[in-house]
Formats: structure tokens, sequence, C-alpha cells
């Protein structure tokens, strides 16, 4: 026998052949796995049981859930405002509480399942009370929901037309735009304005979301004006062509009305700078109508250029004392880079296409008028006024 011990339990060559008779000793059955191995097997199928039980609860109650919820395309109205970078749930709490769903639980499921939630965006939006969470969601993609409000402010408008848009556009009351701009103190105007809005209500696009102010819009106006005006270096390239910020805007402001395209702003801009140069008198239509509030036509009247008003360039030499409409950055460069040249005169030979003659003697000026009057022959109704 094997001195390894083996044998007694596998048996071995020493052992002797033949059948097994009743006095033979049995072999040793295969010594069992320890208990703890299979304590431990047991323990980890114990637990995967109970995750996917948990899982599969998490996914019954998020999917199959029956939380609160209204039937239909609901009734009435709400305005609510849906945060730049909201989630699902904070979503589902803002409806839940203008009362567009009945829970913010019902909403929130559908945006997990529902691909449609990826399209909403930020905003403003007119939803009805008491819709389903389904009819909300279709609502809030919807772009004839979304509340634009906006304002657009055109070039060279001037302060009592900027009241008129904004309340024709807004929610906002002519009333109270007029109270703030007759006490402007809350509108942080620049000192130079000297109390005085006219040509800092920036001329842009704005936003005006339901609850805007008269203060808070004119307020982004004005500010707008000082940051293109830092921008644009207004006050040390002003100071280049020896004029201060504030004559700056008064000329871009002028240019707004003086001229007709984009390439004769620069234009327009040096026979201004070179008339003032020369001690002439400005003699220009647009400050003696700013006064008279002449609309209509480019023209002026013996009696408006003979008025008394220290904007009548026909009687007082200089720039008028501010600006006579909100420039835009096109003027506002211009007057900051007029074009080289040594004009004296200028004007406009055709209203409808803007086409403008520039002269250096009042002889050439005189044809050119003759040009103008010649137009105005055979002009449409109304253009020459």
């Amino acid at each position: 026998m094997s001195n390894s011990g083996l044998d007694l339990v596998t048996g071995g060559p020493d052992e002797p052949a033949g059948p097994t008779g009743p006095g033979r000793r049995r072999a040793e059955t295969p010594p069992r796995k320890p208990w703890g191995r299979r304590i431990v097997a047991l323990v980890v199928v114990v637990v995967l049981v109970l995750a996917v039980v948990w899982v599969g609860g998490k996914v019954k109650d998020r999917f199959f859930s029956t939380a609160e919820d209204y039937a239909g395309q609901g009734s009435g109205s709400v305005t609510v405002q849906i945060p730049d970078g909201a989630g699902g749930q904070q979503i589902a709490t803002i409806l839940k509480e203008a009362g567009v769903v009945k829970s913010a639980e019902a909403f929130y499921q559908l945006s997990l399942s529902d691909n449609r939630f990826m399209s909403v965006q930020a905003g403003y939006f007119s939803l009805r009370k008491e819709m389903s969470s389904d009819a909300a969601l279709g609502a809030l993609i919807d772009k004839g929901n979304r509340v634009e409000g906006k304002v657009t402010i055109p070039e060279g408008a001037r302060v009592d037309q900027v009241v008129d848009i904004i309340a024709a556009n807004t929610e906002i009351s002519k009333a109270d735009l007029e109270a703030v701009l007759k006490d402007p103190a809350e509108l942080d105007l620049p000192a130079v304005a000297q109390g005085n809005p006219e040509g800092y209500l920036f001329p842009a696009t704005y936003e005006v979301p339901p609850g805007t102010t008269a203060v808070q819009l004119l307020q982004q106006m004005t500010a707008k004006t000082v940051a293109v005006a830092t921008d644009l270096d207004i006050s040390t390239r002003a100071k280049a062509l020896g004029y201060t910020g504030e004559q700056i805007l008064t000329v871009a402001s002028i240019l707004e009305y003086e001229a007709n395209n984009d390439d004769d702003y620069p234009k327009v801009a040096r026979v201004l700078y070179n008339r003032l140069d020369a001690g002439m008198p400005l003699q220009l239509d647009s400050t003696v109508s700013y006064v008279s509030g002449r609309k209509g036509d480019v023209f002026t009247t013996p009696e408006e250029r003979n008025a008394e008003s220290a904007y009548n360039t026909y009687q007082n030499q200089g720039l008028p004392p501010g600006p006579i409409g909100s420039p835009g950055e096109k003027t506002i460069e211009a007057a900051l880079n007029p074009a080289d040249g040594s004009w004296l005169y200028f004007v406009a030979v055709n209203l409808e296409t803007g086409k403008t003659v520039f002269s250096d003697t009042f002889a050439e000026h005189n044809r050119a008028v003759a040009q103008l009057q010649e137009y105005c022959k055979t002009a449409p109704d109304g253009v020459c006024g």
C-alpha cells in the first residue's frame, strides 16, 4: 500500500482483485463542500432577486404609475415662464403651481418617456388651466403659444415715436412711459444728457416679457446706448476729432435724417464738419422740423426756418444742443469716421433712390437743387410733399 493515505479513498494497485465481499470495508465518500461557500452563494442569489424586485418596482412606478392627471385641453388662460436650462422636474413643478397640470408627477413621468419633451424651449407660454399632461406638453412645443414680447425701435426714432411704438406693441401704457420720461432719474442717463433722454433710447429689438415695466424697458434702452458708446470708444475718438461724445451723438442723429443710404453717411458727416470748421451755419431742415414737428416730407417753410429755437440751424451757428433722435451704430461710426472731401453742400436729387449730390461751391449746389426740382415735377404723389 501507498504511504500517502489516498488509497483508502480511491483504491490503489495493491488492492486484491475480485468482488467485494460482505466483510469488505466500504470506500469513503468524497468530502462535501464547506457550508460557508453555500451560504455566500445563497446570499448572492437573494440580493439579485431583491435587486430585480426593486428595479421592477421603480420601473412600474415610473411608467405605470397612476399619478393624478387632468383630461383634455383645459380651459381659461395662464402665462407661464420656462426658465433657461429647466429640466423635467422643474417644469413639472412650474406647471403644477400655475394650475396647468393636476400633478407634477404626471407631467414629469411623461417628460421621461416622451421624446417631444426635448423640443421644449425656455420662454413665456400662453397655456390653459387644468390641461392633461399630454396636452400641456403639446402646447409647450407649439410655437403659436409662445409669448414673444418683442418691440423694435428703428434708427432715428424720437422720444415721442419711441413711446408710441412701445405702447402699440406691448402691455406698457403710454401714460406710464411718459411719466418715466418726464422724470428720468431712474433711467441712469449719462451726465452729458442733462436729463434729456432724446438720443439715448437706443434703436434695437428688445425682449418685453409679460410684466415688464416702463422703467425696466427704458433702462434697457439707455443701458444699450452706454454699452455701444463704450464699444465704439466714442469719448476717445470724439476728442481726436475735437468734439465731445454728446456732439458725436448729435451729428449721428442728424445723419439719420439727412442721409439716405449707408455710403452717404460719412460724406454728410464730412459736410457738417467742414461747415462747422468754416464757421458756416449748418442750415439743416431736419433740425428745424424737429422743433416744428413737421412730418411727411423733407422740406420746411420760411416760417419754420425763421422760428426762434436753439435747434434752428438756419438761425444759429454750430450744432444743436443735443440729438434730434436715436442714432444707430452705423451713423455713430460715420460721425466718428467721416469721409475725406472738401464738400460744403449736399442735396438729394432723387427722393426714391436717395441719390445725393455733394458740392464744393454754392453755384454747384444750386445746379443740384435744380435737378431736385425737375425730379419733383414728375415724381409720384406724396414723394416731394
